[in-house]
């Protein structure tokens, strides 16, 4: 039996904040799908705490050619905001979890044990991944004792595959070097899971890309960028659960839309500062918020030249960099990049701006240029070769409208007009086909395919944008706009999702189902 959604999300954060009411509604903001939850706490002063890493976890054990992690997801009570406990529910206790590296071609299984007190699915974002292990939003990981689960088990019509205590996620890495990340995937629930800090970074290397003189070492860092609300005794907020404000089920009232949080974290740390050589780094930028667009701007500019060099995207290497004095990142979009600092004297103060936040969401990160050093890296012409997906004259065409609900007194959102049903497949694409996916929306809609990732052929009917270029696993649809993919599935049959990465979008089903074939 499936319950429904609007019951069920109420208190879908097993305790997540206050409740807040509202009908489904968008922020005012044209950049925007979602609404501010504004923090009851006192904000930090802002580039007063130091950068951080997220700690790379180390193998549980290395043999017969598989490489095995464990991670346990569990609550820990973390220092995020100066004088104020944070209960968080995080990969290992970590906010972000611990960055998993990888190489092409190498076999990791993660066992992931469950020890919070409400169900997760675990989900590597742009991995290609055999549908067992690709994190299927009712397959879930029950937070009980023991490996062995309750097995396969009638969900509403739908087959799921439930496991007790902990569960193994098979990679086989049969991809091409990319920055990835693993989040919560539950049905209904991911946006109120991930916004609590289920969320680390997947980071795959090979030959190809090791063999650049691009940054290395402690000059390659990630940026996973988050917004986030806090209550005023620092607990994380979250519009659920109060069952005296609730009105309508889900993510309560206008906050249906998505929620925006007004504390810029990355990696954790709110508004951090990070000290640099003068010379080139590489950053790789995910956008993990739930449902916040954000548009990335150093301030100063470099006296000469473009901010940002982006050498790679959501999937891998660019054939080529490209130059971009700002970049524009949707939800779960990822932008790999060269910043070189070598043009700022010693001492200057650049800030990491985002012109679509405002007040406290307008920054997110200070650099502070601090001598002079030797730099051996450089930024090649061509950085790579990429396959050009060419579909055929009759190429299966599909259509995937992103559109609200109807106005039924219930918080929705819909693909094709339909709500998310996990025992409907909605297509059946066969391996190796090169098909065209035509993707449709009425407002900000951040479209996530799994398994593969695509190519952007047409925005609008002309080429792709400024953002589009190399392998794309998500895509940032704006209103009223069409864009048209290709994509091809190769190597696992089985069932996978497209969905909206706005998580409350998500979670209020706008989400689809479909099966690889032969």
């Amino acid at each position: 039996m499936i319950v429904s959604r609007r019951t069920l999300l109420i208190g879908a954060a097993g305790g997540l904040g206050a409740g807040l009411v509202g009908c489904a509604g968008t922020a005012g903001s044209p950049e925007q799908t979602a609404r501010l939850l504004p923090s009851a706490a006192p904000l930090p002063d802002r580039f007063t705490r130091p950068f951080q890493a997220p700690p790379v976890k180390p193998p549980a054990s290395t043999s017969g050619g598989t490489t095995r992690y464990e991670i346990t997801q569990r609550t820990a009570r973390l220092e995020i905001l100066p004088g104020l406990s944070t209960e968080i529910m995080g990969y290992d206790g970590l906010l972000p979890g611990p960055t998993i590296r990888a190489r092409r071609g190498e076999r990791v299984v993660v066992r992931h044990t469950n020890a919070l007190t409400v169900p997760t699915v675990t989900h590597l974002h742009g991995g290609h991944t055999p549908s067992a292990s690709d994190g299927y939003p009712i397959d879930l990981v029950l937070p009980q004792g023991g490996i062995v689960g309750p097995g396969h088990v009638d969900h509403g019509g739908a087959t799921a595959d439930i496991s007790r205590g902990s569960r193994d996620y098979e990679y086989p890495h049969d991809q091409r070097a990319a920055t990835l990340w693993y989040h919560d995937h539950r049905m209904d629930f991911t946006g109120a899971q991930v916004w609590r800090g289920l969320a680390g970074l997947h980071l795959i290397t090979d030959d190809e890309e090791e063999q650049l003189p691009l940054p290395t070492g402690d000059r390659d860092l990630p940026l996973m960028i988050m917004d986030r609300s806090f209550a005023a005794d620092g607990s994380l907020s979250y519009p659920s659960l109060d069952p005296n404000l609730a009105r309508i089920g889900g993510v309560i009232g206008e906050y249906a839309a998505g929620v925006l949080g007004d504390v810029m974290l990355v990696n954790g740390v709110p508004w951090p500062e990070l000290e640099v050589d003068a010379v080139r780094y590489r950053f790789r930028i995910v956008n993990a918020c739930n449902a916040r667009r954000i548009r990335l701007e150093l301030d100063p500019p470099p006296p000469s030249g473009d901010s940002f060099v982006q050498i790679g995207s959501d999937g891998g290497l660019l054939e080529r960099p490209v130059g971009h004095s700002a970049l524009v990142a949707a939800p779960a979009e990822r932008f790999d990049v060269v910043i070189d600092f070598s043009g700022y004297p010693v001492g200057t103060e650049v800030t990491m701006i985002n012109p679509l936040g405002s007040g406290s969401t307008a920054t997110v990160m200070r650099f502070r240029v601090a001598r002079r050093s030797t730099d051996d890296s450089a930024i090649p012409e061509r950085l790579s070769t990429i396959e050009p997906l060419r579909p055929a004259p009759d190429a299966p065409v599909r259509e995937w409208k992103f559109l609200r609900g109807p106005s039924d007194g219930r918080n929705h959102w819909q693909i094709n007009g339909q709500d998310f049903d996990p025992a409907r497949m909605d297509a059946a694409p066969r391996l190796g086909e090169v098909e065209v996916w035509r993707f449709y929306s009425d407002l900000h809609h951040p479209v996530h395919l799994h398994l593969d990732p695509f190519q952007v052929l047409t925005r609008q009917g002309r080429g792709p944008g400024d953002y589009d270029g190399g392998w794309k696993d998500t895509i940032d649809l704006r209103p009223w706009e069409t864009v048209e993919v290709a994509v091809r599935f190769t190597d696992h049959v089985g069932r996978y999702v497209l969905h909206c990465h706005n998580l409350e979008h998500e979670d209020m089903m706008m989400m689809a189902a479909f099966e690889t074939v032969h």
